[in-house]
C-alpha cells in the first residue's frame, strides 16, 4: 500500500521498515500494520482536532498538571503554540498513561515509540497470530461473560489503584487475546484525583455491565462502581481486595414525586399571584 504522509517520518527515522496495512480506523486515531525489525507490529496516528470525533475534552483532561508554566498557560488561550501544545498533551497522554499502568500490572500494549504524533505499540495477536478480535466482535457463552467480566473488573480496580480512569472503558476497547484480555485506547485517561472522575469511572462499569450482562443477565443486579468507589475513597482500594459486587446507599434518597408535586404547587401560586384577585 502507498504509505500514509504521517508514517513517513516514521520510516525516515527507522523505526519502521515499511507500512502492511490499516488495522482499523476509530473516533481519534488511525491504526496501521507495520514492520519494523523484522516483527509485526501496531502505528497508532491520532487525528487532528478538527477530524476526530472525540472531541469532549474537558471532562477528560480536568486535572491534568502541566509542568511547564508557559505552555500551561498557552494551552489555556487560543493561539496557534497553545493549540498545539494541547494536542500534544493529548496523544502524550496515552503514552504515559501506557508506561503508568502497565507497571502496575494492568493488562496493556507495551508502547515502543512515540515519534511526531505517532504511536507505535506492540501488536496484541489471538492464538493463530492474528490481529486479536475486540469483545464486541466476539460472541460469548454466559460462562465466559462472568468470567471475563470479573477480570476486567480487577483491571479497573488496578487502573484505580494507580490513580487512572479508563474513561472509555467498554467491548470495543477490550481485545482478545491469546494471553487474555488486553485494555486499548488510553488518550481520554482520566486522573482519579478529578471532580468528575466517579461519574466517569461509574459509566465505564455501567458499559461493561451492559455488554456482559447480555449472555448473563445476573450481572446487571451489580453495582461494583460504587462499591470500589467507596473504598478507594476511604483509602481501602488495593488490587487483591474481595469484592462482592453490591453497595448500599447509606444516604436518605430523595422523593421525586414529592419533590415534583412541590413544583407544580409552587407554579401554581406563581401563576395565581401574576393573574391577582377576581
Amino acid at each position: 500500500m502507498k504509505t500514509p504522509i504521517r508514517l513517513l517520518p516514521l520510516l525516515q527515522a527507522d523505526l519502521i521498515d515499511d507500512v502492511v496495512g490499516q488495522l482499523q480506523s476509530g473516533k481519534e486515531a488511525e491504526v496501521y500494520l507495520v514492520r519494523a525489525e523484522g516483527v509485526i507490529r501496531c502505528a497508532k496516528v491520532y487525528k487532528e482536532a478538527n477530524d476526530r470525533t472525540f472531541k469532549q475534552k474537558t471532562q477528560y483532561t480536568e486535572g491534568r498538571k502541566i509542568r511547564n508554566s508557559r505552555k500551561a498557560r498557552a494551552m489555556e488561550g487560543n493561539s496557534k503554540y497553545g493549540r498545539k501544545e494541547r494536542e500534544f498533551e493529548w496523544q502524550n497522554t496515552e503514552v504515559e498513561t501506557l508506561y503508568l499502568l502497565a507497571a502496575a500490572g494492568v493488562q496493556v500494549p507495551q508502547p515502543l515509540a512515540f515519534y511526531e504524533g505517532v504511536l507505535l505499540l506492540e501488536m496484541i495477536v489471538d492464538r493463530d497470530g492474528n490481529p486479536a478480535p475486540r469483545l464486541s466482535d466476539v460472541s460469548l457463552t454466559s460462562e465466559q461473560s462472568r468470567a471475563f467480566f470479573q477480570v476486567v473488573i480487577r483491571q479497573a480496580v488496578r487502573m484505580l489503584c494507580a490513580g487512572i480512569v479508563h474513561g472509555d472503558l467498554s467491548e470495543f476497547n477490550i481485545l482478545l487475546s491469546h494471553n487474555g484480555l488486553v485494555i486499548i485506547d488510553l488518550p481520554q485517561a482520566v486522573q482519579a484525583t478529578a471532580n468528575n472522575a466517579f461519574a466517569i469511572f461509574e459509566r465505564d462499569l455501567l458499559q461493561l455491565v451492559a455488554f456482559f450482562g447480555r449472555a448473563a443477565p445476573e450481572i446487571k443486579k451489580t453495582n461494583y462502581a460504587k462499591e470500589i468507589w467507596q473504598l478507594y475513597r476511604n483509602g481501602k482500594l488495593h488490587p487483591e481486595i474481595e469484592l462482592t459486587g453490591q453497595f448500599t446507599d447509606k444516604s436518605k434518597s430523595a422523593n421525586v414525586g414529592e419533590v415534583l408535586a412541590e413544583i407544580d404547587e409552587a407554579r401554581e401560586e406563581a401563576l395565581l399571584k401574576r393573574r391577582g384577585p377576581k
